[in-house]
């Protein structure tokens, strides 16, 4: 067992003082003392000598020791420096990656985010652009609409004019059958109580139609006159006065051969018959817009508002488009307000108008019957009226 260096240093301390009370004794003169003295000398320094070898091996086996413990704890130390090491590389490497991981996760969060704004930004200039277009849409239907209405007011206060100086005409013209439906009466009084005064009811009543067609002339000449003022139409007006003048010369022609007139215009263009018409009938006859009888003008202009009013001009717009002649056309009607036929005096030149025509006269039925002044006159009331197309479907 290795002896501590305090062991020794004490053993060294012991032994000094015995060395030192040797020294001072006396000498023994004898020999053997000496001898005894000097071996036990060589006996103390041999045990100090074994002591401190024995000391020093203990501090050689202590400082082994010391630094076998130092080296394990500097092995250790370095084993913990290195685990230290590792742990904080792996935290490092941990933080490294969950930074990756969260730069990651706000970059795609972010990309989220501008693709979820571009999306927004697209729907939204979707909703936009859909929403000027519906302004737009809605603008134009608006515009479109006043147009139609400013149409329609101007077709209106058209038709209040045309209808007042019809109403002017009808009422000019029931007067003049009033007093030619006197004349004729006190014609017929005076031929049965006197025949000798039957040449001078018959000059009389001459003179009467004279006065009555000369009255004709003169509302024709105004009429012209209001139709070449009117902004409207006035080249049609002054075709249509010319072609008034026409008709009127040959009027009685047209009664005679009436019947020959529609068998041929017929066989040409098939009318619409809606029913079988009696070979008797008693006929009217409005060629122009004005006629003594005032109850035939009136239901005439009538019937032509009807066709006017009611948008008929839908089922012929596109037709009109193409170049045509105002058709000339006589709608034959029933006393029952049916349509007995259409005939073209003279035709659009275009096919599909004048199909559209006999459309446009079969959509209105019926029309209304005769008052029963007219149906006590006639059986079937021929209308004739040139048609013309713009805004609306208008009769002249």
């Amino acid at each position: 067992m290795p002896v501590s260096r305090d062991a020794r240093d004490t053993a060294q301390e012991r032994s000094e003082p015995e060395a030192r009370e040797r020294a001072v004794e006396p000498a023994q003169p004898d020999r053997s003392e000496r001898e005894a003295q000097r071996q036990a000398e060589q006996l103390d320094a041999a045990r100090i000598e074994t002591a401190r070898q024995e000391a020093e091996r203990a501090e050689a086996a202590l400082q082994a020791a010391a630094r076998q413990a130092a080296a394990r704890q500097e092995a250790a130390r370095r084993d913990a420096e290195r685990i230290e090491n590792a742990r904080r590389e792996a935290e490092r490497e941990e933080a490294a990656r969950q930074a990756a991981i969260r730069r990651e996760a706000a970059r795609q969060d972010l990309a989220r985010q501008e693709t979820e704004q571009i999306e927004n930004a697209r729907q939204e200039a979707e909703r936009r652009e859909a929403a000027r277009q519906e302004a737009s849409r809605q603008e134009a239907a608006r515009q479109e609409a006043a147009r139609v209405e400013a149409a329609r007011r101007e077709a209106e206060r058209v038709e209040n004019a045309r209808q007042e100086a019809a109403r002017q005409d009808a009422e000019r013209a029931e007067t003049a059958r009033r007093a030619a439906e006197r004349t004729e009466a006190a014609r017929r009084e005076a031929a049965r109580q006197e025949a000798a005064r039957q040449e001078a009811a018959r000059k009389e009543a001459e003179r009467v139609e004279n006065a009555r067609l000369e009255a004709e002339r003169t509302e024709a000449a105004r009429q012209a006159a209001t139709r070449q003022e009117a902004a409207r139409a006035a080249a049609a007006q002054e075709e249509e006065a010319r072609r008034e003048a026409r008709l009127r010369a040959i009027g009685r022609q047209l009664d005679e051969e009436a019947a020959r007139r529609d068998a041929a215009s017929t066989a040409a263009s098939p009318p619409l018959r809606l029913a079988p018409s009696s070979s008797g009938a008693r006929r009217g006859r409005l060629f122009g817009r004005a006629d003594p009888n005032a109850e035939l003008v009136l239901y005439a202009e009538a019937w032509a508002r009807k066709i006017e009013l009611n948008m008929t001009i839908d089922m012929v717009r596109e037709a009109a488009k193409r170049p045509h002649t105002n058709p000339l056309v006589t709608v034959a009607i029933r006393s029952d307000g049916s349509v007995e036929s259409v005939t073209f005096v003279m035709s659009s030149g275009v096919a599909e108008i004048d199909d559209a025509i006999r459309r446009i006269v079969q959509s209105q039925l019926p029309y209304q019957a005769f008052p029963p002044a007219l149906a006590r006159e006639f059986d079937v009331i021929e209308i004739r009226r040139t048609w013309h197309f713009d805004v609306a479907v208008r009769l002249y």
